[in-house]
């Protein structure tokens, strides 16, 4: 199988996941769809299980290098809302997965994938409730958590801009105190090409880079992937250069 039918099988098995539920689709409908043999789909995924666990991979990757992003930072209200932002942009990026799992919790069929999902909402939810916190604390902080999702499953036929809004707005209520101030960029830099890093360093962000996707980000008219693309540089990068710039002194990587 190619990587092109691997794709194929992947959005194909996604897609009616999502419509139908995991239980309700089997391997044969997805190899037919695609427009391959059942065999050639086994060869590749054993299992359908194998399939799912393709799937949910990159949005565990996503967020655990969101939660990895956030350890540096002191400030524990740039750590809440930096979590709180970048987790709902992950649940946006992948809402057909979050529709699949409302079905029938395809999700947490396996193990390992269960373990991680599990970890990632406990880290979250303990970013969240920040240091020190209370049982009352920890309750809303789980609340938090639960509102990033299921409104985008719930709200799946609204702009990702107006849905993103609106729970960030629910967020600030539950949470009772809005993000921290953001500093207001040293110079005004235009979102141009010019400021994409060279290649083999994707990592590195300068201070210009900075400045341009933090001005972006404030803009309210980008999300962290139109960021990234932007810049040429991965989505845990700009996540770990905006949550430095605004909790203390800019460095440049």
């Amino acid at each position: 199988m190619t990587d092109d039918s691997r794709a194929r099988v992947l959005r194909t098995a996604l897609a009616l996941f999502a419509e139908r539920g995991y239980h309700a689709v089997s391997v044969r409908e997805i190899a037919e769809q695609v427009g391959l043999t059942k065999t050639a789909v086994l060869y590749h995924f054993p299992s359908k299980s194998d399939i799912v666990a393709a799937l949910v991979e990159p949005l565990l990757a996503d967020t655990e290098a969101l939660l990895e992003s956030v350890r540096p930072l002191t400030d524990s209200q740039v750590r809440r809302w930096t979590v709180v932002e970048g987790l709902l942009d992950t649940w946006l990026r992948h809402a057909q997965l979050l529709r699949m799992q409302l079905h029938d919790e395809a999700l947490s069929t396996d193990n390992a994938t269960y373990a991680r999902l599990r970890d990632i909402a406990l880290a979250t939810q303990e970013v969240i409730a920040g240091p020190g916190a209370d049982f009352a604390e920890r309750v809303r902080a789980a609340q938090v958590y639960a509102a990033l999702s299921d409104p985008v499953v719930i709200f799946a036929d609204h702009s990702a801009k107006e849905l993103r809004a609106a729970i960030l707005a629910g967020a600030q209520q539950l949470l009772g105190s809005p993000p921290p101030r953001r500093t207001a960029p040293r110079s005004r830099p235009t979102e141009t090409s010019h400021h994409r890093p060279a290649r083999g360093r994707p990592g590195a962000m300068s201070s210009e880079m900075v400045e341009s996707a933090r001005r972006m980000r404030d803009s309210g008219n980008h999300t962290v992937d139109e960021i990234a693309a932007e810049l040429g540089v991965s989505r845990a990068t700009v996540y770990r250069h905006l949550a430095t710039s605004d909790d203390g002194p800019e460095t440049s990587s």
